[in-house]
């Protein structure tokens, strides 16, 4: 690395249970790839900081180089003020203390609009990334809350650079909101230990569901699959973000089919042995950015059979099978029974892993961001 940056703060509210590894906080793909960059940039040299809810840890604690700041707790404040205090004054106080050259944030919210402001008003550098397709459709932004709204078109226009995972999102966000994007693979560090992958027992055949339960997630649809093949064992590892109506009654019918195992929230180091020996990982959702269960699965040698397809890519390079119902996803699995298919499926999975999605090939375009926004950022103030 010929330069090193002197700062990069990540926001990442619910990031708090995935950087320390422990029960309490918000998990997920989200949650995972911003903690694993934050040590990646710090183990590169970098001084790094991570904005998390006060979820009772202390604050200032490092946690393998990485100084993590504490804003407000997530239910602080009185209810219709506390948008504004404590969770946007907080904010601004630890974006403050971190005292970062370049800011990175992900997801479309407020938090948007409320972060590229300050690092536009404090001469810093700030990059938003996409999370997910509903953070680029113009319908789905319509939909939000006026302030939402506002603030998030806001901060597309004020950021420094704005990352997307698929060309697909990059084409939405130029349409729709007049912004250019730069597409950066999401980075995935492997699950399991690097050994060959372990082909499914003819005699056992089963299938891999994982995510949480909630209606974009259709775990419906997966169920309707699962009562159409009986000779099949269908794993669901996952769990209610809170528990509703639909969610409820979704657990309850998963567990009265004799073959469907409901798991639960399935704890990390657990994942590899989920993925491994499994025919597939099966994705039923509406929409999605690009899963971070597809790059655990793919890492292993697992293929995926979905109703959402990146990019095409799943269709585009045998990487599994898409499919938009119950029985169309079945069809795509019976074909990844045959031991030649699955073989085959399999290498072009792990294949298409390790050449675009590894950590050390990803986070490295992060970095090139990052300090070209750092610089442009510099040469701004020098020349003022």
């Amino acid at each position: 690395m010929e330069e090193s940056l002197t700062s990069i703060c990540f926001i990442a509210h619910v990031a708090w249970g995935e950087m320390s590894g422990g029960q309490k906080g918000g998990f997920g793909g989200i949650q995972r790839q911003l903690s694993m960059m934050a040590r990646w940039f710090a183990a590169r040299g970098h001084t790094v900081s991570l904005l998390t809810y006060d979820e009772g840890q202390p604050d200032d604690v490092i946690i393998d180089g990485v100084r993590v700041i504490k804003m407000c707790r997530s239910s602080a404040g009185i209810r219709g003020l506390r948008f504004f205090h404590p969770r946007w004054t907080s904010l601004i106080s630890a974006m403050r203390k971190a005292d970062a050259q370049v800011y990175y944030q992900n997801t479309a919210e407020c938090v948007t609009g409320q972060a590229a402001d300050w690092c536009a008003r404090n001469g810093r550098g700030f990059v938003f990334s996409v999370a997910n397709d509903y953070d680029c459709e113009p319908a789905a932004i319509a939909r939000m809350s006026a302030q939402e709204r506002i603030l998030y078109k806001h901060g597309l226009k004020k950021a420094g650079a704005i990352v997307c995972q698929t060309k697909h999102q990059q084409r939405l966000l130029l349409e729709g909101q007049g912004v250019q994007s730069v597409v950066i693979p999401m980075p995935s560090p492997p699950t399991g230990d690097g050994s060959k992958p372990l082909s499914p027992d003819p005699a056992s055949l089963r299938v891999v569901w994982v995510g949480r339960i909630v209606e974009a997630k259709r775990l419906e649809m997966y169920l309707d699959l699962a009562e159409l093949a009986p000779d099949i064992t269908f794993d669901v590892a996952g769990a209610p973000t809170r528990a509703t109506a639909y969610s409820s009654a979704l657990v309850e019918r998963g567990r009265k089919l004799k073959n469907v195992r409901m798991l639960g929230r399935v704890e990390r180091e657990q994942i590899p042995q989920l993925y491994r020996g499994a025919l597939c990982l099966c994705c039923s959702s509406i929409h999605e950015g690009f899963p971070n269960t597809f790059l655990e699965a793919w890492s292993q040698g697992i293929p995926i059979v979905s109703t959402f397809d990146p990019d095409g890519l799943i269709a585009g390079r045998g990487l599994g099978g898409v499919a938009q119902s119950a029985s169309g996803l079945l069809e795509q699995i019976r074909k990844l029974v045959t031991p030649v298919a699955w073989q085959a499926a399999s290498a072009r999975s792990r294949e298409y892993y390790l050449t675009h999605h590894t950590p050390e090939v990803v986070v490295p375009q992060f970095e090139e961001l990052f300090l070209s926004i750092a610089r442009e950022k510099q040469r701004r103030i020098l020349s003022a």
